[in-house]
């Protein structure tokens, strides 16, 4: 084998700053279906007032509004982590 070719490198392991990251490792899609499921499209649509919501609303027009959109996936993220947090509070109760 050539000494100067490259040789292919491992994977890099998981930085520590995701290490306590809940987001890491969910999809934008998963964190959709999870919120339609858990509100519904119109409670989604109230919380969270994005025509990909309240106008003929599906997973994948969604995903194509949020990935163009920083600002609408920064709501959506926050409220999928508070609606975590419910879940967790309700399960302890």
């Amino acid at each position: 084998m050539d000494d100067d070719a490259p040789r292919p490198t491992a994977p890099a392991a998981v930085p520590a700053k995701q290490a306590r990251n809940p987001l890491h490792g969910i999809t934008l899609e998963k964190m959709v279906t999870a919120l339609a499921d858990h509100y519904g499209w119109a409670g989604l649509g109230e919380r969270v007032p994005l025509r990909c919501f309240t106008s003929d609303p599906s997973v994948s027009s969604s995903l194509k509004m949020l990935r163009k959109t920083p600002w609408a996936r920064e709501k959506v993220e926050s409220l999928y982590l508070f609606m975590l947090r419910e879940q967790r509070r309700d399960a302890r109760d």
